[in-house]
């Protein structure tokens, strides 16, 4: 596992040196502790950080051909190089290191930039042919390793983390309205844009070639058609989908270093455990966290996994300092990110760093087999479209706005009366539901929403290509085209490299992934039932009914508790006039979303906590480029500093409080 940066010129004349490689790559360290390396040459720089997993002494980037004609480096694993090193022997190559890398490089020679098709695991990389003067850069096709890139003048940039560019060229560090404002309404910034105006993600199974100044991007991948094979009994379904798991977590033990498991005792990662106990000669080494208050403590489900499949197991029970955490996080994290979750993560990766330097997880369940609440509550939806569709927009028009705020289920009643995409979409989004009730973007912004693309048109995208024919497949393609890669791996990524550890992702392999997508929709949803034929195979390969029988919580962690209490004087830097004249937000919705979370007995958690890491997002990492660090300069007037405090004057706790 690396990370890799560089940046190539459109001509030979250009000012690229090792100094400037080398900085880029001093900014992602964590990424890969134990080795540097550098190519540059021609006007193309490439450099890579790497952590030592396969072929420790002989496995050092850039990695070239027989005759140097071509280069890579690369952050990933690719777990069918053995099948694919015989191949291209005997067509001749000859090999100087045993990792995988390498058979990349030999494979470009084959087959050009679509060499990709024929790598299964996880990776980013870059390719500099200097035969045609090309760059190709691609990403796996789920996105569980990132890569962004960006063209200026006449060079690319690119890197696994924005850092890297921003650090050699700060002046991409313009902040991309259309990307904060997609991160309020999901909590993170959907592919292919960043926070940034002049910086991309590739997508995830994606391509790009850059020759002659040019960038050409291209899908070599995409999700199969769902629903498109129907197992003759449940009994075929559950040996076809143990005997693919088994073989996409056996394929994933390769390692030359010390590996374990990350164990929440819940139907994904129990499964993996189980699968792997399998495999494995040795017991496994599983790791989970809990935390002292007892509703957020798992630790005793992965406790009885652990015991059943006899793993090497350690746990750990946290008081951790959370301001100091969060203040940490929000000074690396390049982009806003408002999924909680990456607290838990951030601290299991921590732990299991000090025991092995890779790690499996259970990640992808939820979207290859229908696992979140919403699947299931939207489908018990689909009854209020019984109700004509004139009748439905006559309220949402007319009788909604007259609705008391108070009043309760005001929210649901206006979502169920949208069709059903814009339900679901609507469902996911911070932005619009509070707006109806009251205001919390600034004119300013507003003006830019109506300048800018729709944020739920991200969506709506995904629902329009979607290659299924039911509304359960239709959301599951959605999800993993958006909140999978948005959200869930990259917490992942980031959180597990900031630690210096690998993870890897069974269920998320590719092969398995286009058998799974297969499969009619009543295997994943039944009912109420959801992730059904992986419940069942959980069952088959032993895990105990007192994890799989257990209320569904993901990675939770008090955050309640915490708002409340250590986080509390942390909040109020969303009143200060400092985040309130960066020019998002209304003063009003503010100290109204606060009252009511901090004295009037309702819980806004999450919407404060998505609101938080964006002002310490602005102050943590963005300051460091510019100043004013915001989408509008506002004048800082002593009259002006005054309004804005004084309108966000708190209101005086309860008695007893």
């Amino acid at each position: 596992m690396c990370g890799i940066a560089g940046v190539v010129s459109a001509t030979r004349e250009s000012n690229i040196t090792e100094a400037l490689v080398h900085h880029m790559c001093e900014q992602i360290v964590y990424r890969g502790p134990d080795d540097e390396g550098l190519y540059v040459a021609d006007g193309a720089g490439l450099g890579m950080r790497r952590l030592s997993i396969i072929d420790l002494s002989g496995g050092h980037q850039p990695v070239f051909n027989e005759d140097r004609s071509a280069w890579i480096v690369y952050n990933g694993e690719v777990y069918n190089f053995p099948e694919l090193r015989p191949e291209l022997e005997k067509r001749g190559h000859r090999f100087y290191t045993k990792t995988d890398t390498e058979v990349i490089i030999h494979l470009y020679e084959e087959m050009g930039a679509d060499c990709v098709t024929k790598l299964r695991g996880m990776f980013s990389l870059a390719i500099y042919d200097r035969t045609k003067r090309k760059l190709v850069l691609a990403r796996d096709r789920l996105g569980k390793k990132p890569l962004h890139y960006a063209l200026l003048k006449d060079k690319l940039y690119f890197a696994s983390e924005i850092k890297s560019i921003l650090a050699v060229a700060p002046e991409l560090a313009e902040v991309n309205a259309q990307g904060l404002l997609e991160y309020l309404y999901y909590g993170y910034v959907p592919d292919p844009i960043t926070a940034f105006t002049g910086i991309q993600k590739l997508p995830p199974g994606h391509l790009l070639e850059f020759e002659n100044g040019k960038i050409k991007t291209r899908q070599y991948w995409d999700l199969p058609r769902y629903n498109t094979h129907r197992p003759k009994s449940e009994e075929e379904c559950l040996e076809e989908l143990e005997r693919r798991l088994l073989e996409a977590t056996r394929i994933r033990l390769i390692s030359d270093v010390p590996l374990g498991a990350f164990l929440s005792g819940g139907t994904d990662s129990s499964t993996v455990v189980a699968l792997m106990a399998r495999a494995s000669s040795a017991p496994v080494k599983t790791f989970s966290i809990g935390f002292t208050k007892d509703d957020f403590n798992e630790a005793q489900y992965a406790r009885i996994v652990a015991q059943k499949f006899g793993t090497d197991h350690r746990e750990m029970i946290l008081e951790p300092n959370v301001v100091e955490t969060v203040e940490h996080l929000t000074s690396s994290l390049e982009e806003p990110f408002g999924d909680s979750s990456m607290l838990p993560t951030y601290y299991v990766s921590q732990m299991a760093r000090q025991h092995v330097t890779v790690a499996l997880s259970g990640d992808g369940g939820d979207e290859l087999f229908a696992g979140y609440d919403r699947y299931r509550i939207h489908s018990n939806r689909r009854f209020f479209e019984h109700i004509p569709e004139w009748a439905r927009r006559f309220y949402r028009n007319q009788v909604f706005r007259l609705m008391p705020r108070s009043m309760s289920g005001r929210k649901f009643s206006y979502n169920v009366t949208l069709p059903w995409r814009e339900r679901y979409v609507d469902g996911l989004s911070f932005v619009p539901a509070f707006e109806r009730d009251g205001p919390l973007l600034s004119d300013d912004f507003r003006q830019v929403l109506r300048r800018s693309d729709d944020p739920q048109n991200v969506m709506m995208r995904y629902f329009a290509q979607a290659p299924a024919d039911d509304p359960v497949s239709e959301l599951l393609y959605v999800d993993t085209k958006t909140y999978m890669v948005g959200d869930i791996l990259t917490k992942v990524d980031r959180m597990s490299m900031l630690n210096s550890l690998e993870v890897r992702v069974p269920i998320l392999d590719h092969e398995f992934v286009e058998w799974v997508t297969g499969l009619p929709p009543e295997w994943k949803l039944r009912g109420n039932t959801q992730k059904y034929i992986l419940r069942k195979l959980a069952e088959r390969v032993g895990v105990p009914l007192e994890a799989l029988n257990r209320p569904k919580q993901g990675f939770a962690l008090p955050l309640v508790h915490w708002m409340r209490n250590e986080l509390k004087d942390v909040l109020m830097i969303l009143l200060e006039p400092r985040t309130l004249q960066r020019g998002y937000f209304e003063a009003e919705g503010i100290r109204k979303l606060m009252n009511d979370h901090l004295y009037g007995g309702k819980v806004f958690t999450g919407r404060i906590w998505r609101l938080l890491m964006f002002e310490l997002w602005h102050r943590n990492f963005l300051e460091k480029f510019t100043k004013p660090a915001g989408l509008f300069s506002l004048p800082a007037a002593d009259s002006q500093m005054h309004v804005a405090a004084s309108s966000v004057t708190m209101a005086t706790a309860p008695a007893g409080e």
